[in-house]
């Protein structure tokens, strides 16, 4: 069963495109119009293996509107990919140290969206990246994926390292989550269904 969406979303502020492959091979070609962003999105498909095409252009206020807006649509994709998640792992947990810093991210494909952010940062931006977008988009993620998602930064001094750390283990924990589990017989879940 192919797990390949193509999702879009177009605004009078953004125009967004994502084709995701949730079993590629972590070949990407990311557009993002932010460039540290085009680099966290590269990190996350190569970490997590995923196949992701992503087309995102905003009205060039700021970042708030694309990036938020990206997070919306590669949530929506996430949660088209994943039907109704028969066999899948469901949770996962993921340290990921980056040099000096070190995240912590576990996920849970649950069907309620939740986010619990832990991570400070002390820049307010990062090449063109406005800094506190990175919670924006995460909280957008989890709002339109239906996952519960918690991020945490242990420890860390230069910001360029965390934001690359959270990034790097959120694929590799959604990676882990995704995965069909030869063992699991349906809906991992005592409910028998995962909304």
């Amino acid at each position: 069963m192919s797990r390949k969406v193509t999702r879009t979303r177009k605004t009078a502020e953004t125009e967004i495109e994502v084709t995701l492959d949730l079993d590629g091979t972590g070949k990407t070609d990311i557009d993002t119009s932010v460039r540290f962003f085009d680099h966290m999105m590269t990190l996350f498909g190569a970490h997590g293996q995923f196949d992701l095409t992503i087309r995102a252009k905003g009205d060039g206020v700021d970042n708030h509107h694309v990036l938020e807006d990206l997070g919306i649509v590669l949530g929506e994709a996430f949660r088209e990919a994943l039907g109704d998640k028969a066999g899948i792992t469901r949770y996962a947990t993921v340290f990921l140290p980056m040099d000096e810093s070190l995240c912590r991210i576990a996920v849970d494909i649950s069907g309620r969206a939740y986010l619990v952010w832990h991570v400070e940062l002390t820049r307010e931006y990062i090449g063109d990246f406005e800094t506190e977008m990175l919670r924006e988009f995460f909280i957008a993620f989890a709002s339109h994926s239906m996952m519960t998602i918690h991020v945490e930064n242990l420890y860390g001094v230069n910001n360029h390292h965390i934001v690359e750390g959270i990034f790097k283990g959120f694929g590799r924990a959604l990676k882990q989550a995704v995965a069909v589990d030869p063992n699991s017989r349906g809906i991992p879940s005592t409910k028998g269904v995962i909304e």
